[in-house]
């Protein structure tokens, strides 16, 4: 499994719009795509711009071709994407532990 880490930057004051446009987007779009296996998301309670969203993938191809180089995605940047103040930051992890 492969962990991609999102972190998102938006615009001051568009948080309850922002977490309704990503709420759509992970409905109509993320959740659809080959090889998804779930998501966290978190909130900046010091920066409230600021999202670090955990998006798990069977493979990473799954996310940097399947998702990354379809349609879909285009479509997840126009519903989320006018909110950013900047591009994202994105980093993949491989997963070997957990304790929740």
């Amino acid at each position: 499994m492969i962990l991609e880490l999102v972190d998102i930057r938006i615009q001051p004051g568009k948080q309850a719009e922002f977490q309704t446009a990503l709420q759509r987007g992970l409905d109509q779009v993320i959740t659809k795509t080959k090889g998804f296996q779930g998501y966290r998301l978190n909130h900046g309670i010091e920066s409230p711009e600021r999202y670090v969203l955990m998006f798990y993938w069977a493979t990473l191809e799954n996310h940097t071709v399947d998702f990354r180089e379809s349609p879909a995605f285009t479509e997840w940047r126009s519903i989320v994407g006018p909110f950013f103040a900047n591009p994202p930051v994105v980093e993949h992890f491989n997963l070997f532990g957990q304790t929740i």
